[in-house]
Protein backbone atom coordinates (compact mmCIF):
# COMPACT_ATOMS: atom_id res chain seq x y z
CA UNK A 1 0.00 0.00 0.00
CA UNK A 2 1.72 2.98 -1.26
CA UNK A 3 2.59 5.78 2.24
CA UNK A 4 -0.03 9.08 2.03
CA UNK A 5 3.40 11.11 1.28
CA UNK A 6 3.54 8.88 -2.02
CA UNK A 7 0.16 9.17 -2.44
CA UNK A 8 0.37 13.21 -2.09
CA UNK A 9 3.23 13.57 -4.21
CA UNK A 10 1.34 11.71 -7.34
CA UNK A 11 -1.99 13.69 -6.59
CA UNK A 12 0.18 16.75 -7.02
CA UNK A 13 1.60 15.77 -9.70
CA UNK A 14 -1.35 15.49 -11.77
CA UNK A 15 -2.99 18.48 -10.62
CA UNK A 16 -0.05 20.33 -12.04
CA UNK A 17 -0.07 18.78 -15.17
CA UNK A 18 -1.80 20.51 -18.28
CA UNK A 19 -5.61 20.40 -18.49
CA UNK A 20 -4.90 18.09 -22.16
CA UNK A 21 -2.84 15.35 -20.14
CA UNK A 22 -5.19 15.78 -16.66
CA UNK A 23 -7.62 14.47 -19.38
CA UNK A 24 -5.45 11.41 -20.47
CA UNK A 25 -4.94 10.81 -17.22
CA UNK A 26 -9.17 10.64 -16.08
CA UNK A 27 -9.67 8.75 -19.21
CA UNK A 28 -7.16 6.17 -17.94
CA UNK A 29 -8.88 5.83 -15.00
CA UNK A 30 -12.27 6.10 -15.78
CA UNK A 31 -11.47 3.07 -18.18
CA UNK A 32 -9.97 1.11 -15.13
CA UNK A 33 -12.64 2.12 -12.63
CA UNK A 34 -16.58 2.78 -13.86
CA UNK A 35 -18.49 5.14 -12.07
CA UNK A 36 -21.62 3.02 -11.97
CA UNK A 37 -22.54 -0.58 -12.74
CA UNK A 38 -25.22 0.39 -14.93
CA UNK A 39 -21.81 1.68 -17.49
CA UNK A 40 -21.43 -2.04 -18.04
CA UNK A 41 -25.52 -3.60 -18.33
CA UNK A 42 -25.75 -0.46 -20.94
CA UNK A 43 -22.41 -1.37 -22.70
CA UNK A 44 -21.67 2.86 -22.16
CA UNK A 45 -19.76 5.20 -19.98
CA UNK A 46 -21.47 7.74 -17.94
CA UNK A 47 -19.54 10.51 -20.19
CA UNK A 48 -22.01 9.16 -23.07
CA UNK A 49 -25.07 8.48 -21.19
CA UNK A 50 -24.54 12.16 -19.85
CA UNK A 51 -24.36 13.56 -23.25
CA UNK A 52 -27.31 12.03 -24.27
CA UNK A 53 -29.27 13.61 -21.29
CA UNK A 54 -27.88 16.77 -22.19
CA UNK A 55 -29.60 16.41 -25.78
CA UNK A 56 -32.75 15.28 -24.66
CA UNK A 57 -36.26 17.16 -24.81
CA UNK A 58 -37.54 19.04 -21.92
CA UNK A 59 -39.74 16.41 -21.16
CA UNK A 60 -37.53 14.05 -20.72
CA UNK A 61 -35.13 15.73 -18.64
CA UNK A 62 -38.00 16.54 -16.04
CA UNK A 63 -38.25 13.04 -15.46
CA UNK A 64 -34.19 12.43 -14.85
CA UNK A 65 -35.00 15.28 -12.22
CA UNK A 66 -37.65 13.38 -10.83
CA UNK A 67 -35.35 10.42 -10.58
CA UNK A 68 -32.49 12.65 -9.06
CA UNK A 69 -35.34 13.70 -6.49
CA UNK A 70 -36.33 10.79 -5.58
CA UNK A 71 -32.49 9.18 -4.94
CA UNK A 72 -31.92 12.26 -2.60
CA UNK A 73 -35.11 11.38 -0.71
CA UNK A 74 -34.08 7.98 -0.20
CA UNK A 75 -30.37 8.73 0.70
CA UNK A 76 -31.12 11.29 2.52
CA UNK A 77 -34.08 11.65 4.19
CA UNK A 78 -35.17 7.89 5.05
CA UNK A 79 -32.63 7.10 6.79
CA UNK A 80 -32.54 9.77 8.90
CA UNK A 81 -36.21 8.79 10.56
CA UNK A 82 -36.28 6.84 14.05
CA UNK A 83 -38.09 3.97 14.62
CA UNK A 84 -39.94 3.41 10.91
CA UNK A 85 -39.04 0.76 8.50
CA UNK A 86 -38.48 1.12 4.52
CA UNK A 87 -41.20 -1.25 3.14
CA UNK A 88 -40.91 0.66 -0.27
CA UNK A 89 -42.61 -1.55 -3.18
CA UNK A 90 -40.56 -1.92 -6.74
CA UNK A 91 -40.52 1.11 -8.64
CA UNK A 92 -43.83 1.75 -11.41
CA UNK A 93 -46.23 -1.08 -9.20
CA UNK A 94 -48.36 1.62 -7.52
CA UNK A 95 -49.22 5.39 -7.76
CA UNK A 96 -46.67 6.10 -4.92
CA UNK A 97 -43.18 6.59 -5.00
CA UNK A 98 -42.30 5.14 -0.73
CA UNK A 99 -43.55 3.70 2.15
CA UNK A 100 -42.68 3.88 5.52
CA UNK A 101 -44.00 0.95 8.68
CA UNK A 102 -44.02 1.86 12.18
CA UNK A 103 -46.12 -1.05 13.48
CA UNK A 104 -48.98 -1.56 12.40
CA UNK A 105 -48.93 1.90 10.72
CA UNK A 106 -48.13 2.45 7.23
CA UNK A 107 -47.50 5.72 5.33
CA UNK A 108 -47.23 6.36 1.59
CA UNK A 109 -45.30 8.69 0.22
CA UNK A 110 -45.41 10.69 -3.25
CA UNK A 111 -41.75 12.29 -4.46
CA UNK A 112 -42.42 15.22 -6.87
CA UNK A 113 -40.16 18.13 -7.87
CA UNK A 114 -40.71 21.72 -7.78
CA UNK A 115 -42.48 23.00 -11.50
CA UNK A 116 -40.08 24.78 -13.65
CA UNK A 117 -41.05 27.19 -16.42
CA UNK A 118 -38.26 28.05 -18.75
CA UNK A 119 -35.64 27.26 -16.77
CA UNK A 120 -36.62 29.12 -13.43
CA UNK A 121 -38.92 27.82 -11.18
CA UNK A 122 -42.48 28.52 -11.37
CA UNK A 123 -44.60 30.42 -9.43
CA UNK A 124 -48.31 30.00 -8.29
CA UNK A 125 -49.98 31.93 -9.91
CA UNK A 126 -48.67 30.98 -12.77
CA UNK A 127 -50.72 27.56 -12.78
CA UNK A 128 -54.03 29.26 -12.03
CA UNK A 129 -54.43 32.91 -11.25
CA UNK A 130 -56.35 32.65 -8.03
CA UNK A 131 -53.04 31.24 -6.86
CA UNK A 132 -51.11 33.40 -4.41
CA UNK A 133 -47.75 34.70 -6.84
CA UNK A 134 -45.74 34.45 -3.11
CA UNK A 135 -45.30 30.30 -3.49
CA UNK A 136 -44.72 28.18 -6.26
CA UNK A 137 -45.75 25.39 -7.81
CA UNK A 138 -46.07 21.47 -7.78
CA UNK A 139 -47.42 19.80 -10.63
CA UNK A 140 -49.42 16.31 -8.93
CA UNK A 141 -50.29 14.48 -12.00
CA UNK A 142 -49.25 11.31 -13.35
CA UNK A 143 -46.69 11.49 -15.99
CA UNK A 144 -49.32 9.05 -18.55
CA UNK A 145 -52.13 9.90 -19.49
CA UNK A 146 -55.46 7.66 -19.55
CA UNK A 147 -58.55 6.72 -19.54
CA UNK A 148 -60.49 4.66 -17.36
CA UNK A 149 -63.35 2.28 -18.06
CA UNK A 150 -65.90 4.90 -17.74
CA UNK A 151 -64.33 7.28 -19.78
CA UNK A 152 -62.59 9.45 -16.96
CA UNK A 153 -59.24 10.90 -16.70
CA UNK A 154 -56.48 8.43 -14.94
CA UNK A 155 -54.29 11.25 -15.23
CA UNK A 156 -54.86 13.44 -12.24
CA UNK A 157 -54.16 11.50 -8.66
CA UNK A 158 -56.48 10.53 -6.05
CA UNK A 159 -56.77 11.94 -2.95
CA UNK A 160 -56.43 8.16 -2.32
CA UNK A 161 -53.46 7.39 -3.83
CA UNK A 162 -50.64 8.02 -1.22
CA UNK A 163 -50.52 10.21 2.03
CA UNK A 164 -47.86 12.42 2.20
CA UNK A 165 -46.65 14.64 -0.56
CA UNK A 166 -42.98 15.49 -0.65
CA UNK A 167 -41.50 18.22 -2.93
CA UNK A 168 -37.49 18.60 -3.94
CA UNK A 169 -37.02 22.43 -3.99
CA UNK A 170 -33.93 22.29 -6.12
CA UNK A 171 -35.32 24.65 -8.61
CA UNK A 172 -35.72 27.39 -5.82
CA UNK A 173 -32.94 25.96 -3.50
CA UNK A 174 -30.39 24.88 -5.67
CA UNK A 175 -30.02 22.13 -3.20
CA UNK A 176 -31.57 18.45 -3.94
CA UNK A 177 -31.25 17.64 -0.14
CA UNK A 178 -34.00 20.08 0.63
CA UNK A 179 -37.66 19.12 0.30
CA UNK A 180 -41.13 20.34 1.79
CA UNK A 181 -44.04 17.95 2.87
CA UNK A 182 -47.59 18.41 3.40
CA UNK A 183 -50.43 15.78 3.85
CA UNK A 184 -52.38 14.62 0.59
CA UNK A 185 -55.48 15.57 2.33
CA UNK A 186 -54.92 19.12 2.55
CA UNK A 187 -54.06 19.57 -1.10
CA UNK A 188 -56.52 21.68 -3.34
CA UNK A 189 -59.07 19.38 -4.98
CA UNK A 190 -60.46 19.81 -8.37
CA UNK A 191 -64.06 21.83 -8.74
CA UNK A 192 -65.47 18.91 -10.61
CA UNK A 193 -64.42 16.26 -8.58
CA UNK A 194 -63.11 16.28 -5.37
CA UNK A 195 -61.77 13.37 -5.15
CA UNK A 196 -59.26 13.44 -7.59
CA UNK A 197 -56.22 16.44 -6.76
CA UNK A 198 -56.04 19.93 -8.93
CA UNK A 199 -52.77 19.45 -11.30
CA UNK A 200 -50.92 22.13 -9.72
CA UNK A 201 -50.82 22.81 -6.22
CA UNK A 202 -49.00 26.13 -4.30
CA UNK A 203 -45.81 24.94 -2.82
CA UNK A 204 -44.45 27.28 -0.02
CA UNK A 205 -40.13 28.18 0.05
CA UNK A 206 -40.80 28.74 3.58
CA UNK A 207 -42.56 26.29 6.48
CA UNK A 208 -45.40 27.46 7.41
CA UNK A 209 -48.80 26.06 8.67
CA UNK A 210 -49.31 23.78 5.56
CA UNK A 211 -45.57 23.11 4.13
CA UNK A 212 -42.77 21.89 6.63
CA UNK A 213 -39.24 21.07 5.62
CA UNK A 214 -39.18 18.50 8.16
CA UNK A 215 -40.77 14.89 7.08
CA UNK A 216 -41.19 14.44 11.18
CA UNK A 217 -43.08 17.18 11.59
CA UNK A 218 -45.50 16.36 8.19
CA UNK A 219 -45.76 12.47 9.90
CA UNK A 220 -46.61 13.65 13.32
CA UNK A 221 -49.25 16.31 11.46
CA UNK A 222 -50.75 12.83 10.34
CA UNK A 223 -51.18 11.55 13.37
CA UNK A 224 -52.77 14.81 14.69
CA UNK A 225 -56.39 14.33 11.80
CA UNK A 226 -56.14 17.91 11.42
CA UNK A 227 -58.67 18.34 8.67
CA UNK A 228 -58.15 21.47 6.08
CA UNK A 229 -56.59 22.46 2.68
CA UNK A 230 -53.70 24.78 2.30
CA UNK A 231 -53.38 27.87 1.18
CA UNK A 232 -54.36 28.72 -2.28
CA UNK A 233 -56.62 31.93 -2.59
CA UNK A 234 -54.57 35.37 -3.14
CA UNK A 235 -54.24 37.84 0.22
CA UNK A 236 -56.91 40.51 -0.01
Amino acid sequence: MASADYMKDILRRVQDLPKVDQQVVLSHLRRLHPIHEIEAQWGVPAEVILEAISRSSDLSQRGIRGLIAEAYFETCVLPTLEQWEDVSPPPGNVAYDFAIRKGERQVRIQVKTQRRKAGRPMTANEGYRRFPSDLFVVETQKTRSGTSSDGGDTRPYRFDDFDILAVNMEPATGKWEQFRYTLTRWLVPREDDTTQMLKFQPVALTPNEDWTDSLGTCLAWLESGVEKTIRHQRRA
